[in-house]
């Protein structure tokens, strides 16, 4: 068994892109609704109130409430949280922790006996609109659980290394799947 105690930040939805993307919707949106006001108060004259300027203030409260929305998950941290493989003391554990929604159930607490960790699995994903690999956790009995983020744009040769790191601490067996 290993000794040592490792943890591994998981940033969540707490990343660059959906900041500039709760930005861009909220002004965006608040641009469409200020041109469909506007065309409802005749103060813009070529953009006519019915159809042009009722469909510019639905997808101002769409991108509004979207924006709303994603700036939540931001100040929440949905996502975020921890993985910890901890090989010290009497009763070595993998601890892996996310923060959910508000309420009951926010906390996602999951505790791992070290003698129930079987393997390492890194699956390699290739799309149109998306590229990345991702670490499962392969536990005795039950399912794989991911311990990168997912969609998170890391170098496969990036996840390969930590990948190996994680199975040569945890002393289990690494596999790869596409």
């Amino acid at each position: 068994m290993s000794n040592g105690l490792r943890r591994y930040s998981i940033s969540g939805s707490r990343r660059l892109s959906n900041f500039l993307w709760a930005f861009l919707l909220f002004f965006g949106s608040n641009g469409f609704l200020f041109t469909g006001f506007a065309s409802y108060l005749q103060k813009i004259e070529n953009i006519q109130f019915f159809p042009q300027g009722l469909v510019m203030i639905f997808y101002g409260f769409l991108g509004f409430f979207l924006s709303i929305y994603l700036g939540l998950t931001i100040f929440w941290g949905l996502g975020s949280g921890f993985n910890e493989f901890n090989g010290t003391g009497g009763a070595p554990y993998v601890r892996i922790f996310r923060w959910g929604f508000p309420g009951k159930n926010r906390r996602m607490n999951l505790y791992f006996p070290w003698e129930d960790i079987l393997g390492i699995r890194v699956e390699y994903q290739q799309g149109l609109s998306r590229r990345g690999s991702i670490i499962f956790l392969q536990i005795r009995g039950k399912k794989e659980v991911p311990l990168t983020n997912i969609g998170e744009p890391l170098s496969f040769e990036k996840i390969e290394k930590q990948a190996s790191a994680l199975a040569k601490f945890l002393q289990v067996s690494l596999s790869f799947a596409e």
